[in-house]
């Protein structure tokens, strides 16, 4: 990097008309970059902060501005045989850029990264100004034609012909901000006219004996003639290959004996080697590339049949793997600190026992230390699209815009090994069902059949493609493919929808939790902590009460869940957020012990969510300000590798399940009691084969009866514990807070 541009800048704002005052007369405050628009406001104080109360429409009136940012700059002497790109990691969305006073370029995507070439626009051994200037989103959106086929979330259609994150425009779980900024960093870099612009890694095949790999390079040199070139690779700063570059665009194949293979978490090592990647001309290194990459062959097997017939399936290196994990929501609604949360909200998925994170396609696209991170866990990362509940343009512009989109992500992050899959978009499948389109309509999508699919063909052949999530083919019912979003009516977890579900792979299930008393004081007012229908509470279910009206109140249906547990509303918050987070983790719990109990039947769960990007109420495990609710501790103790289940009744007992989802076959001293008479129901060692689910035994009782079973057992004297409320609720309201005590004590949480 040359120079960074982060940090301090002028910033200027006007309501967007055809009569605007001159720049220079517009109010002007100092603004950050990496950052949004709503945060310099608010830190400049023309604004109160946006996440509490209701404050969130006070910025309504903000989607209809322009913004001047401005910033001064000096820079030293140019070096010869160099040119200077300006480079945007990420700036909303159509932008206007000068260096100088002269005009450089526009962009139209808030999604990916801009690089311009500002050589001739610069001034050496001086200062230079730079200038960007960001229209309105949404008034240009009003001038853009809506064929009556398109349709989005929440009403807000808007956002299927905009590339920014649909989420921002209102979402379930997410408030409505258009914001607009320099949201991830900008800088100047110095580029070498002579350089690899790409390299690219795949596994042909692996086990632990051998590994096939291939390396795929482009480069580019002003060089008249390209004689003389070769392309080096190092495998830990060990050379595996050399070779002539035939051209500037060519391949290399080479083996790896003993390869320390690339595993998720759970089933062995994450191992990761540092790659790099050497231009070198007539023996002289002139670039060089370096990254970490992992040896590990991935194969998604996708039988698009009803029932039983079809499969949804991971193996890595041909091995099955029960795939455990939750959805990767947006970290902020502002997402200039996304990556501030990167590191503790990985460390939640590990602490949690999670082998595979899905990116949900409402979000932005991650950052290179997200995907580290992922890396050295052993974190699968199932990879979304940015694109999620809405019916996209088809036009040749739109459809060539998604496809420069998805290439710019699969050749920044391609070589990360965590990423075992692209998919298309998020339910834009389920939307043409939704909308009542004549069945099969989505096979005519473009976006993702044609544009997305050639992307990921053309730039990363050898690793999966889903057009859709869920993906539905012609001739297959919704509820009958294999990978499906398990929502329904939510009401008790164990009813008939849950219970029976034809998924072979649940891809997102969630189920409400109220936040700790601490966290909701944060955002809400006192006066409106009590009862859950104050205005605050159902702005903070992200529900944006000034535009749309919900068909549904999610905190009135997070209520009615609780009366399903406990009989009744708690009549204090105290009470009611104590019976909220204990149904929550228990539906949690019988969600992820599902889907282990009827393994190879079912394949893997991604639960809803981990973590909110907002302080709300939701279905996400842990809060915005990192107070885990009950059901964190209740998923990690269900997701353990080894882990010991009770089936639900059946004739006169339970069943009792060992379930192994690891490659390593282990001993295991086993007991279960009753936690109200402390008398032991079932107890012994057993051997818990690889990666297989054993039935330890039944234990007799009669239906109905309600009763609290605490689990433990031993692994090379490591204990683990676990719990199974018997019976159907209504449980008693006293029985129920005993319970959560005798649990917490149990599992020493």
């Amino acid at each position: 990097m040359l120079l960074s541009l982060d940090g301090a800048w002028s910033l200027r704002w006007h309501t967007e008309q055809n009569d605007m005052s001159p720049v220079n007369t517009w109010p002007e405050i100092k603004a950050q970059v990496p950052g949004n628009v709503e945060l310099d406001l608010f830190r400049n104080g023309i604004e109160p902060d946006p996440y509490y109360a209701e404050n969130e429409y006070l910025f309504r009136k903000y989607e209809y501005c322009a913004w001047y940012f401005e910033k001064t700059f000096f820079l030293e002497d140019q070096k010869p045989n160099e040119r200077i790109h300006l480079i945007f990691e990420g700036l909303t969305l159509f932008a206007d850029i000068s260096v100088n006073g002269k005009y450089v370029a526009s962009t139209n995507n808030a999604l990916i990264p801009y690089a311009f070439d500002v050589t001739d626009f610069l001034l050496f051994g001086c200062e230079n100004v730079i200038s960007v200037s960001i229209r309105s989103a949404l008034n240009r959106a009003r001038k853009m034609d809506f064929p009556v086929h398109i349709s989005a979330n929440e009403g807000f259609s808007e956002y299927a012909c905009l590339r920014m994150p649909p989420h921002s425009f209102g979402w379930d779980i997410m408030p409505r901000f258009l914001s607009a900024g320099m949201w991830r960093g900008v800088r100047l870099e110095s580029v070498k006219n002579t350089r690899l612009t790409q390299v690219y890694y795949a596994t042909l095949s692996a086990d632990d004996q051998h590994a096939d790999m291939i390396v795929k390079y482009r480069f580019t040199t002003d060089d008249i003639f390209i004689d003389g070139y070769a392309i080096r690779v190092f495998l830990d700063d060990t050379l595996i290959c050399e070779k002539k570059a035939p051209f500037v665009a060519s391949e290399m194949r080479f083996s790896v004996s003993n390869p320390r293979l690339w595993w998720p978490k759970g089933y062995g090592e994450a191992c990761v080697y540092k790659a790099r990647c050497e231009l070198v001309k007539d023996g002289c290194v002139i670039d060089s590339r370096e990254e970490n990459i992992g040896i590990r062959k991935v194969d998604i097997i996708n039988k698009m049949k009803p029932d039983d017939e079809g499969e949804f399936l991971i193996k890595v290196n041909g091995t099955k793997i029960l795939a455990k994990g939750s959805n990767w929501v947006p970290m902020d609604a502002f997402h200039s600190r996304d990556a501030l949360r990167y590191e503790r909200a990985v460390a939640l998925f590990n602490e949690a026992g999670c082998n595979i994170v899905r990116l949900w396609g409402g979000n932005v696209y991650e950052d290179h230390a997200f995907f580290d991170l992922c890396d050295k866990s052993g974190i699968m990362v199932w990879h979304d699209f940015t694109m999620g509940c809405a019916i996209y343009p088809q036009t040749s512009e739109f459809l060539s815009v998604i496809h420069d989109e998805c290439e710019t992500v699969i050749r920044r992050m391609r070589n990360h090994p965590s990423i075992i899959l692209w998919a298309g978009d998020n339910e834009v499948d389920d939307c043409y069902t939704w909308q009542g389109y004549t069945e099969g309509s989505n096979r005519y999508n473009a976006v993702t059949r044609e544009a997305a699919a050639r992307a990921v063909r053309e730039n990363d052949p050898y690793r999966p493609f889903l057009p859709s999530s869920p993906y539905i083919d012609i001739g297959v019912d919704r509820m009958l493919v294999p990978e499906q979003h398990n929502w329904g009516p939510r009401a008790y977890f164990k009813d008939d929808f849950y219970r029976l579900t034809k998924a072979h792979f649940v891809s997102e299930c969630g189920y409400h939790g109220c936040p700790a008393k601490e966290s909701l004081q944060k955002f809400i007012p006192d006066d409106e902590l009590w009862p859950i229908s104050e205005k605050s509470w159902k702005t903070h279910n992200a529900e944006y009460r000034t535009l749309v009206e919900r068909g549904y109140d999610r905190n009135e249906l997070m209520a009615k869940q609780v009366r399903i547990m406990v009989g009744e509303m708690p009549k204090v918050l105290d009470d009611f957020i104590l019976f909220s987070q204990f149904t929550q983790a228990e539906a949690k719990k019988y969600f992820i012990e599902s889907t282990r109990i009827h393994k190879w039947r079912r394949t893997g769960i991604i639960w809803w969510n981990m973590i909110d990007g907002w302080p709300q109420i939701s279905d996400a495990v842990v809060d915005w300000y990192y107070v885990k609710k009950r059901a964190f501790n209740a998923i990690k103790h269900v997701q353990t590798p080894i882990c010991i289940m009770l089936d639900e009744h059946d004739a006169w007992g339970q069943r009792v399940i060992l379930g192994n989802d690891s490659r390593t076959s282990a001993s295991v001293s086993y007991r279960i009691i009753d936690a109200d008479t402390k008398e032991t129901l079932l107890e012994g060692n057993a051997l818990s084969p690889a990666n297989e689910n054993i039935t330890l035994g039944e234990i007799p009782i009669l239906p109905g009866a309600q009763k609290l079973l605490l689990i433990e057992w031993t692994i090379a004297s490591v204990r683990f514990s676990n719990h199974f409320l018997t019976g159907h609720p209504p449980y008693n309201m006293e029985k129920v807070r005993s319970w959560a005590k005798q649990i917490d004590e149990w599992n020493n949480d």
